[in-house]
């Protein structure tokens, strides 16, 4: 709204940044208890969140929420990372068009990235990446899970339903 001018009368948040303060607030109280395994953990920055829209404040706040939630010694950052990252190349549609051999081209570069960390499971806030990265493990050969932040916000709250739990299957819990 600010870019083009517009009046208005409310304040844009990113659920991420309201995860982060009622954690901080201690009103969202996650443990990172539930990872005895000690399984690692990396997370993709989306580019229509940080790169594009909120920047490195919104990946330090989702780098934050996560490590609440793994424990930090659980935690593997990507490089480059936050507003640097590499795109996964399943945004503007690329997921629904019908080039999925570019597609996977494309991302073999996020597939790379991923497995240098040598992370069990990838976090993911975006869908579109959710199931890129999903797509290209399967397609690539790799042998990490991806799930979504809410997943992994619920596996440490332990509120995950079984329905969920058969979503992420078996991840070494």
């Amino acid at each position: 709204m600010k870019k083009f001018n517009i009046a208005h009368n409310f304040e844009f948040k990113s659920i991420i940044e309201l995860y982060a303060k009622w954690i901080r607030e201690g009103k969202l109280k996650v443990n990172s208890d539930w990872n005895k395994n000690g399984l690692k953990f990396t997370v993709q920055d989306p580019c229509k969140l940080v790169r594009q829209s909120l920047g490195d404040p919104i990946a330090e706040d989702l780098r934050f929420v996560i490590k609440q939630c793994v424990g930090k010694e659980n935690f593997i950052d990507m490089y480059p990372n936050k507003s640097n990252n590499y795109c996964c190349g399943g945004g503007g549609g690329s997921l629904q068009a019908p080039y999925p051999k570019q597609r996977r081209e494309f991302g073999k570069i996020k597939f790379n990235q991923i497995m240098e960390t040598g992370a069990d499971v990838v976090i993911s806030p975006c869908h579109n990446c959710h199931s890129q990265i999903m797509d290209l493990c399967e397609y690539h050969g790799g042998k990490y899970k991806t799930i979504h932040l809410w997943t992994l916000i619920c596996l440490s709250l332990d509120i995950l339903s079984e329905k969920e739990r058969a979503y992420i299957g078996d991840i070494g819990l």
